[in-house]
């Protein structure tokens, strides 16, 4: 058996690598139901730039209801970058940016932040989601993530509300009750812009809802139209790493099907110390790569050219060994591969 493909992963690693989720996060309080006052925030110090300012915000577990439990908060973090705002005097604007399913630091740089925050005098905040980054509930992720109880509290309707709750105590914190709020967001978090400007149009004056599938649901759109255009991209690409690519899914369910086929799998994706049980986390894996190559691409770089000669032209596989990946938020487990 041979699967030309296993040899990507530590090159595919190296590109995709910041758009997978680590669930291992640093120190994070355990928090419980306080009937003392605390301090809204927590201040500490940003090392790699000195005009962000980084925040914690004791936030609510649950928005939605009144039971004991939705007293219970967890530390959100937020970002502010003031050195060009104009000040509440002048009613400058604020530009708040709702982070989507990955850690606040991905979202530091964006460019439209960087050139027009300058331009319009603007107060940068950006916003890290809930159980993201150091925004985690429950004092960790394995705690966070452990069952349906706990994860029921991850869903857009609460981000929502959290980012309502943090840009309302920005304004009061700031003094800038008449500063109107612009939300920006991309992808899913461009979503969640375009739902808050409906949601809470007292707090936004407006928002820019970058590359966001807002129709996209169950049954109002073709149900592979995604896919359609991942494989199309790959196929215009380069026919044989297509071909490659549509072999390997039967070639992998052919191997697992066998008695011992997660050990050859194991074996042949070099994943170390992880256990693929059950096999399609090797499946699920390798979706990722090919459909974010193709969403990121030339960002920068040719990801899909560069991925398919990496499946055309195979190097020599010797020289890797185990790597560590991160599966996407959601799962569990770690999965190493080369």
């Amino acid at each position: 058996m041979y699967l030309p493909f296993t040899i990507l992963l530590p090159f595919v690693f190296t590109i995709l690598s910041p758009y997978f989720v680590s669930l291992t996060h640093s120190k994070v309080a355990r928090l419980g139901i306080s009937t003392t006052t605390r301090p809204t925030e927590t201040v500490f110090a940003s090392a790699d730039n000195s005009d962000l300012n980084f925040f914690y915000y004791h936030q609510n577990l649950d928005h939605s209801t009144f039971t004991p439990k939705s007293y219970q908060t967890f530390r959100q973090r937020y970002v502010i970058n003031a050195k060009h705002w104009a000040g509440s005097k002048a009613n400058a604007p604020i530009l708040a940016f709702l982070g989507e399913e990955a850690s606040i630091e991905s979202d530091l740089y964006v460019s439209f932040f960087q050139d027009n925050g300058p331009r319009l005098k603007a107060l940068l905040v950006y916003v890290e989601h809930r159980y993201y980054g150091k925004s985690v509930p429950f004092g960790s992720a394995e705690e966070a993530l452990k069952n349906a109880s706990t994860l029921g509290y991850l869903n857009a309707a609460q981000a929502l509300a959290d980012y309502a709750a943090i840009l309302m105590h920005v304004k009061e914190k700031y003094s800038a009750k008449h500063s109107p709020i612009i939300v920006v967001g991309g992808s899913y978090g461009g979503m969640l812009a375009a739902w808050f400007r409906l949601k809470y149009p007292h707090i936004a004056l407006g928002a820019l809802a970058s590359s966001a599938p807002l129709l996209y649901f169950e049954d109002t759109r073709p149900k592979f139209g995604y896919y359609h255009i991942i494989t199309k991209v790959f196929k215009e690409t380069s026919k044989r790493c297509y071909k490659t690519i549509r072999k390997s899914w039967k070639e992998i369910d052919r191997v697992a099907a066998k008695s011992n086929g997660l050990l050859i799998l194991s074996k042949k994706f070099k994943t170390c110390a992880y256990s693929i049980e059950p096999y399609f986390d090797i499946k699920d894996f390798l979706d990722s790569i090919y459909a974010e190559s193709v969403q990121f691409n030339g960002n920068p770089g040719d990801w899909v050219a560069t991925l398919c000669n990496a499946i055309d032209n195979p190097p020599n596989r010797k020289n890797y060994g185990c790597s560590e990946i991160v599966i996407p938020i959601g799962h569990d487990k770690r999965l190493r591969l080369i």
